[in-house]
């Protein structure tokens, strides 16, 4: 491991070592009540939770497959679908375990499995990416615009800007997915020459991403395609939703937990993403952890007891639910986290740095 990360966790160590002290003091928390919110949460509810991020996985692994139809057409519960969700199942084991660095797992155990170029599957990702950001604001900015109960959120104008802004940001990307999928190659030499200026290294890398992303929408031939596309992303999202939703309400001791609305739920799952975007290993879990239980008592008033054992919950339903499949998939196909890992960082760097340099 390197030193400048053994220096980061270190740093994080001290710095939740130092919350918990500051915590120890002003924060009144009755361990043998937490422990009576977990007796009393509606586990059936939880288990519900879990099947349905279970199958956002399988629904993840359709639309990778709707990606790469120009390149192989994917009989659904073929084999080469069941390697494409075998590909999701690890991946996101990989991210639970090891965290960020683990993100290319999934493109490069595609390619192997299916041999099909990394480039092609990087762009895949790339093109999963946006998919998931534009559906994500679609779906918050819905919600909190026209739920019957957006009048009683927290600081309400501001979410209701936060909604409208969002609504903006996904008719922007619509309409730079467009002029990508049209004008990529002269999209991308023309931020390569803006950001030159400033760092040629991060002008590479935008332009390699910008090809990346003209690369994935182009698998997608036709408007139809497109729509399922959307319309995959939207299902996934909402089954995401429902599992947060089902398991927060799962704490059926606490009033506030139980009674939790729609549009709250988006409002701590978006929250709850700002909190994750710097996912590190295991120290990451506890982190996201704090984050919630901080947000649900803030937000929405619940008591520290039953939101600590709420946030533990939810992180284990959204998150590391998976792991278990995921070990023992890994195990069956032989697969090395660290050394995967490893080897889809560097192939996939190098893979986009090839592109970007290709490009006239």
């Amino acid at each position: 491991m390197k030193k400048k990360t053994w220096i980061l966790y270190l740093i994080l160590a001290a710095a939740l070592m130092a919350l918990a002290l500051y915590a120890r003091g002003r924060i009144h928390f009755n361990w043998g009540v937490f422990a009576t919110q977990l007796r009393l949460a509606d586990w059936r509810m939880i288990g519900l939770g879990v099947l349905l991020i279970s199958f956002g996985y399988v629904v993840r692994a359709v639309r990778w497959v709707l990606f790469l139809k120009p390149a192989a057409k994917i009989p659904l519960f073929s084999r080469n679908w069941f390697h494409v969700l075998g590909a999701q199942v690890i991946g996101y084991t990989g991210v639970a375990l090891i965290g960020r660095a683990a993100d290319l797992m999934r493109p490069y155990l595609v390619s192997r499995r299916l041999k099909l170029p990394l480039s092609s599957q990087v762009a895949v990702y790339v093109v999963e990416r946006m998919f998931d950001l534009g559906t994500m604001a679609l779906l918050f900015s819905s919600v909190l615009l026209f739920a019957p109960d957006r009048a009683t959120l927290p600081d309400h104008e501001k979410l209701k800007f936060l909604a409208e802004f969002g609504l903006a940001g996904t008719a922007g990307l619509a309409v730079l997915a467009t002029a990508v999928r049209m004008r990529g190659r002269t999209i991308a030499a023309m931020a390569e020459r803006i950001i030159g200026r400033l760092s040629e290294g991060l002008a590479a890398s935008v332009a390699a991403k910008i090809n990346s992303f003209r690369d994935g929408l182009e698998m997608l031939g036709s408007l139809r395609d497109v729509f399922s596309a959307l319309l995959l992303s939207l299902l996934m999202w909402g089954l995401i939703t429902f599992a947060y939703l089902v398991s927060i309400r799962a704490f059926v001791d606490s009033p506030q937990l139980r009674s939790l609305t729609l549009a709250q739920c988006i409002v701590l799952m978006a929250a709850g993403m700002v909190v994750s975007v710097f996912q590190l290993p295991v120290v990451g879990w506890f982190t996201q952890i704090g984050g919630l239980t901080v947000l649900l008592q803030l937000l929405f008033g619940a008591a520290w007891e039953p939101a600590l054992g709420c946030s533990a919950v939810l992180l284990i339903v959204t998150f590391l639910s998976v792991v278990p499949t995921g070990l023992i998939w890994a195990r069956v196909d032989q697969v090395s986290f660290r050394k995967v890992t490893k080897e889809s960082g560097a192939q996939g760097n190098n893979a986009l740095a090839t592109e970007a340099i290709s490009e006239p």
